[in-house]
């Protein structure tokens, strides 16, 4: 804090000492000056977490000069005469807009009943202004953080290797544009990270979740219903799905769908490498696959499990086709890897599709590029992530108990593999 000189009166005096005419009032705190810290606006103003709290508002006139304003702090103005320099407040802002603090309050906060024309004064006052809502009393007054977890319960580098969760983020970042949530990425594996990332949300930092690629173990579900935190899953929930919203598309039919394919161009000994035991989405496409198979009386006993990645896949080809050198076709539960099968079966001599027909699932971009391209069934997820973000919006804006699920048919997308 700069303090400016004391200037004397032309009696000697000087103005502003308790004995002179203003008659300051000096305590035990220092003088109570208008803006200085130690002044009961002050401290009203830190009671109620304005943003001017931490602000000093100097006095210019009889020569008393006190400034404490923060670096960042913006001038105030009423139309051409500029007012002392400190942070703008509420009060400042519906004054600005010739409105109510309280209507100010809720036209900021984005409130109900509040008039177009007053909504439109306020965000003028705002922008002209430039005054910055203080977060933590916007919290207190909305119940709000304005952030929706996206939660995957995955390790680090799946998440960043795999396309998949791309599409995802792409998908829920549609359905915020225009709301006043942020995305919030929470990453966590088994065990302790789930625990942690379940101690955050409970803590009020997110509004809502959207989960995506659970598995069994994880007790996500599980733990969002306990905390009743409005959530919505993009794939069937493993436990109660009655009782949570989620977005999923047939991945049962969609099995049957690629399976019924590669039935049709004649193969009779099919084999799948299957995505991991523990998600909902595989274990779907696995029962597709058989309900094909059995439909036609044929063998549905060349199962190999892999993880969704393209050594995962590569290393279940190599494993089935050791024990089933027999197979004419593979259904793989994902295009990434299809991509490691393809590379096996190159390897061994087999050709595709004249030994070997190969369909994926996903029809993601490496679909269309692989060498022969990969007939595939497609895996809506941009979609569903943008429908997820669209359910969770609504169940917030209405405090809605959980929607129904939305359920996408799968389509085969047709391509050189098979």
């Amino acid at each position: 804090m700069r303090v400016g000189a004391w200037k004397r009166s032309h009696n000697g005096r000087r103005r502003g000492h308790p004995d002179s005419a203003r008659g300051e009032n000096w305590g035990a705190r220092g003088p109570s000056v208008r803006g200085h810290p130690n002044s009961s606006a002050a401290a009203d103003r830190a009671v109620t977490g304005s943003p001017s709290s931490d602000a000093t508002t100097p006095v210019v006139g009889d020569g008393l000069d006190i400034s404490g304003m923060p670096l960042d702090a913006h001038p105030v103005s009423t139309g051409d005469h500029q007012l002392p320099t400190r942070s703008p407040t509420l009060e400042d802002v519906a004054a600005a807009a010739g409105v109510s603090r309280s209507t100010a309050s809720r036209a900021i906060n984005g409130g109900s009943r509040v008039s177009p024309d007053a909504q439109a004064a306020v965000d003028a006052a705002v922008e002209h202004l430039r005054f910055t809502p203080n977060r933590a009393a916007r919290a207190l007054v909305t119940h709000r953080a304005d952030a929706i977890a996206l939660l995957i319960p995955e390790p680090d580098d799946r998440v960043t290797g795999d396309p998949f969760f791309g599409q995802v983020i792409q998908g829920l970042g549609q359905a915020l544009r225009h709301s006043d949530f942020q995305m919030v990425l929470l990453m966590a594996r088994h065990g302790e990270d789930v625990d942690r990332t379940i101690r955050y949300v409970r803590r009020g930092h997110v509004d809502g979740a959207v989960v995506v690629s659970h598995h069994r173990a994880d007790d996500i579900e599980k733990a969002l219903l306990s905390a009743r935190l409005p959530s919505v899953f993009v794939g069937r929930p493993w436990y109660r799905p009655d009782e949570l919203s989620y977005v999923d598309t047939d991945n049962r039919l969609g099995g049957a769908l690629a399976t019924g394919h590669l039935l049709e161009r004649g193969r009779r000994r099919i084999g799948t490498v299957a995505g991991p035991a523990d998600m909902i989405a595989a274990a779907d496409r696995l029962a597709g696959w058989r309900d094909a198979l059995t439909a036609k009386g044929v063998p549905d006993d060349a199962v190999e499990h892999g993880d969704f990645t393209t050594p995962g896949g590569a290393e279940a080809t190599r494993k089935l086709l050791e024990r089933h050198p027999d197979l004419d076709a593979i259904f793989v539960a994902n295009d990434l890897m299809a991509v490691g099968a393809l590379s096996v079966l190159r390897a061994a001599g087999r050709s595709v599709p004249g030994d070997v027909a190969l369909v994926g699932y996903d029809n993601g971009a490496v679909a269309a590029v692989t060498d022969p391209p990969l007939t595939t069934v497609v895996n809506p997820v941009v979609e569903m992530a943008r429908t997820a973000g669209t359910v969770l919006l609504d169940m917030l804006s209405r405090a809605a108990e959980p929607s129904p699920p939305t359920l996408f048919p799968p389509t085969l997308v047709v391509r050189s593999s098979s």
